[in-house]
């Protein structure tokens, strides 16, 4: 997935493309073909990838009534979790762009992670959602299971081109219902003069990468970093481990899972990594490998920019299977919705917006300021031209896995499955179970809560 290769973001020769696009602007209103009114039933997930050719483009949707209704909406709100910096700022600046070459007002509301999907769901039950929704891309299918979301296509987003694995994220009963305008994933982070001082290679394995983690343990320095707390963001940094094993989410307590939980659990009590991962964020793990307290860290793409400005001399490698090669990991990034309401006007105005966020113009500009990866693919491959060593997450994007998707199919009921295996990953890391223990009992959790 990922080559071998130091990395140094070329981020002003990537916001000179952004530039060369901006010119273009947005994509104008979009069609005016409205979703249903009323709520859907319980379908089943099917693949959106595959069912693409039989789904309504923007330019095969007939644009009827124009853009009075939407020009009517003078304001819209717009809920997102990213109340952190910088991403708070980025996307705001986003945001207010479009907002200044339009008569629409974006009432922006940011809402803690692990409260937004609780407040989504309870508004959907209530009819009050709000005119978008940008939520992470996991929870998608559990939202539009509800009925409360309409299928981008009806307010002519176009999704030729976008990476297939994105679609079935963004995919519920094989309609889309969200997109996100930049993608993400993860590697392995290496101080590179910590490597040449202990006489280290990269590894390219698990055996390879524990022997490199104790030669690297010294000296206030641990060999390995990555984060493990009780959310989504353990159970996304431990999912490659998992998946490069052989390890099936439908079967936490496989002997491949349990694997994987050994390997990270082995990691901490040897004393290699620090403790305290099953309380830091991937912001706290960067943090640490900056710092110099690390010599290597599991993180993502978006860490490139503070990486360069460190000073660092570092390198990537891609988070390998036990016996070698890359594994497989989980796709990152935020999607677009738009839910549906009795206020067409309002609908109309957030597919307007949700068209010109999903604009090639917009993806590469969130990808700049972000440092993601533009979800369509002839985009991506033009800002890796133009940063040449964003080439390596670009390059493993296709193979990152929709969490909920192939290959154990959970759809809505990948939550039920993910939080079990966060708490299973924090008993085994702070001692009181065994992996076998840990992921045993998160597998009658994920049983019970599936009933």
């Amino acid at each position: 997935m990922y080559p071998k290769l130091s990395i140094s973001l070329r981020s002003g020769a990537l916001m000179a493309l952004f530039l060369a696009l901006a010119l273009a602007g947005c994509s104008g209103a979009p069609a005016t073909q409205p979703a249903a009114q009323q709520l859907a039933g319980q379908p089943t997930q099917s693949s959106a990838a595959q069912q693409l050719a039989a789904q309504p483009t923007q330019s095969s949707l007939a644009p009827q009534a124009a853009t009075t209704s939407a020009a009517a909406a003078a304001k819209i709100i717009e809920w997102d979790y990213q109340i952190d910096e910088p991403q708070y700022t980025e996307w705001q600046k986003i945001i207010d762009a479009y907002a200044a070459e339009t008569a629409i007002t974006i009432d922006r509301q940011a809402i803690p992670r692990d409260k937004l999907i609780t407040k989504a769901l309870l508004a959907a039950q209530q009819r009050q959602m709000p005119n978008i929704l940008r939520i992470d891309n996991p929870n998608l299918q559990e939202v539009a299971a509800t009925g409360a979301l309409a299928p981008l296509t009806d307010y002519g987003v176009d999704l030729k081109g976008l990476y297939p694995n994105l679609l079935d994220a963004g995919s519920y009963e094989g309609k889309v219902y969200g997109i996100a305008p930049g993608i993400n994933g993860m590697a392995i982070f290496y101080n590179k003069d910590m490597f040449d001082a202990a006489g280290v290679k990269v590894p390219t394995n698990w055996p390879e990468l524990m022997d490199a983690a104790a030669k690297l343990t010294k000296d206030g320095v641990y060999g390995m970093t990555f984060s493990a707390p009780a959310t989504e963001e353990g159970s996304w940094q431990f999912e490659p481990w998992f998946w490069g094993a052989g390890g099936d989410l439908k079967k936490l307590d496989s002997p491949e899972g349990v694997k994987a939980l050994q390997f990270w659990a082995d990691l901490v009590s040897k004393g290699y990594a620090s403790k305290s991962v099953v309380q830091w964020s991937q912001g706290d793990v960067n943090d640490q490998f900056m710092a110099g307290k690390a010599a290597m860290q599991q993180n993502g793409v978006w860490n490139l920019p503070a990486l360069e400005k460190s000073g660092i001399h570092y390198g990537v490698f891609p988070i390998p299977k036990p016996d070698g090669g890359a594994a497989p990991g989980p796709m990152g990034g935020e999607v677009l919705t738009i839910p549906v309401s009795a206020d067409s006007a309002a609908m109309q105005a957030a597919g307007k917006v949700v068209n010109c966020l999903l604009s090639d113009k917009k993806m590469l500009e969130w990808a700049t300021l972000q440092a993601y990866i533009p979800a369509r693919m002839s985009v991506a491959e033009e800002a890796a031209k133009n940063g040449p060593n964003l080439q390596a997450f670009v390059d493993a994007a296709a193979a990152e896995r929709s969490r909920p998707g192939p290959p154990a199919n959970l759809g809505p009921n990948y939550t039920k499955i993910s939080q079990p295996l966060w708490n299973a990953i924090q008993a085994a890391l702070t001692g009181p179970n065994s992996p076998q223990d840990a992921l045993t009992a998160a597998q009658q959790q994920a049983e019970n809560a599936l009933k």
